[in-house]
């Protein structure tokens, strides 16, 4: 499986793999996706053939995304990459592909931001992702109720700065 950037011709996968995650990920429209894309610093695919088998979105601290998700971490971290979502196609699921996405974002990111930020479902819940989340060491700096009460989300960062989790973790959970 090769990691590709996103180009226009993928958008129409993107969406169609996006709809079949909802509600672990937001609904969006092509011209939501256009305005992601633009507005992201890492964006690609994992591709096997012409298969895709998944995507990661990742955006930086100063991007224009009204997301009350996003805002949060905005407002309390100077400099991250939120990674808006992640979707694995059922087909190649627990088979690797979204560590080989998170691992490659961490090698492209790291110099550009000390945290890596992202949100998972409590309500309705999202276990697997949580767990998934976890192991690859994201934790809690909080949570948040959204879509009027409908969702809660578990907000989490993950140091790509070794020797730092805890600290910048804790840090901003006691000052919530």
């Amino acid at each position: 499986m090769q990691l590709v950037d996103v180009s226009p011709s993928d958008y129409e996968t993107i969406l169609r793999l996006n709809r079949e995650a909802v509600p672990h990920v937001n609904l969006i429209s092509d011209d939501v996706l256009r305005h992601l894309h633009r507005e992201s610093c890492y964006f690609r695919i994992a591709k096997s053939d012409d298969a895709v088998g998944g995507f990661l979105l990742g955006l930086p601290e100063k991007a224009q995304y009204e997301s009350v998700n996003y805002q949060w971490f905005a407002a309390r971290f100077p400099s991250f990459v939120y990674i808006d979502r992640i979707v694995i196609a059922p087909g190649v699921r627990r088979q690797g592909v979204g560590r080989r996405l998170y691992a490659d974002l961490e090698r492209v990111t790291r110099a550009r931001a000390p945290l890596l930020a992202c949100e998972v479902n409590l309500r309705p819940p999202n276990a697997e992702s949580m767990l998934f989340h976890e192991s690859i060491g994201f934790k809690e700096v909080g949570q948040q109720e959204t879509e009027e009460g409908a969702k809660c989300v578990r907000l989490m960062v993950k140091s790509l700065h070794h020797g730092h989790q805890g600290d910048s973790a804790g840090h901003v959970a006691g000052n919530d």
